[in-house]
């Protein structure tokens, strides 16, 4: 398949997603690496990595085992990234897609309501979500949702705007397909691929909220984040800066692993690049 090729003849792709997969494997092998919770204590508090055998990442302010919050962490990080950015695609996706192919006056009327979201800061706007609906771990996936759809339905729209007067629509049109049809079997389609690639941005993006919420214990307490757990290193983060470095790390891997996927897409799906031998 060209576009496999595509993407697997970038380096930075294939290292993205080879970093990708190590975080899959350790959420999927987590259970078996390290039953029980993780939230459990597990020995003496603030243990150096290295320094026992049976705490190979060491331990936290609480005696948590660091390594198996990092590998329970990981399930729950892919988990909100990949909930909050399926939310955050598909509010955008519709939006989107409603104004680029109506236009006129609900174009008008949609895109005012998606600037009215821009005119905060996501983060901003985060909070607000948050402190009206509670910090449980279902309400932050659905406030990071629905803080971070304006950017994909202003790129769904400006795809539309291209597509909708094309050959195959119009003659979509000739053969009676009502307008959603239209919309979702023949326009929408050929509008996603810049769309699927800056999903990854997304994603990202929700990692970085939710362990943003919880380093300032915003989020969800009792779930073994990553974000959890830089936050309960916050107080010692001068002594065992590690508590906090670890998860910070993680994440980092995570999100540098997300953004080359997605530039790797970016290269395989660019129409103007779909010519390279």
């Amino acid at each position: 398949m060209k576009v496999l090729r595509l993407f697997l003849s970038s380096p930075a792709a294939v290292i993205g997603f080879a970093l990708f997969l190590v975080v899959v494997a350790m959420a999927a092998s987590a259970d078996l690496a390290y039953p029980g919770d993780p939230l459990d204590l597990a020995g003496r508090p603030l243990q150096w990595p290295f320094t026992n055998p049976r705490f190979p990442l060491g331990t936290d302010v609480q005696g948590r085992d660091i390594a198996a919050v990092i590998f329970h962490g990981a399930r729950v990080t892919l988990a909100i990234g990949g909930a909050a950015t399926a939310i955050a695609m598909t509010i955008g996706i519709a939006v989107g897609a409603l104004a680029g192919y109506h236009g006129g006056l609900v174009d008008e009327i949609l895109m005012r309501l998606t600037e009215a979201f821009q005119t905060l800061p996501n983060f901003l706007l985060l909070l607000v979500f948050i402190a009206v609906f509670g910090s449980d771990i279902a309400t932050v996936i659905l406030a990071i949702g629905v803080v971070s759809w304006p950017a994909s339905a202003r790129l769904t729209r400006a795809e539309f705007l291209t597509l909708r007067s094309r050959e195959f629509v119009q003659a979509a049109r000739v053969l009676g397909m009502r307008d959603l049809p239209i919309i979702f079997r023949e326009i929408l389609p050929n509008a996603l691929p810049p769309v699927i690639v800056y999903a990854s941005v997304v994603m990202a993006v929700a990692i970085l909220l939710e362990s943003a919420l919880a380093f300032l214990n915003l989020s969800d307490p009792n779930v073994p984040s990553w974000g959890n757990l830089i936050g309960t290193g916050r107080a010692v983060l001068r002594t065992q800066w590690y508590v906090s470095a670890i998860p910070g790390v993680a994440i980092l891997i995570t999100v540098l692993a997300v953004s080359l996927v997605g530039q790797g897409l970016n290269d395989a799906l660019n129409p103007r690049l779909k010519g390279r031998p």
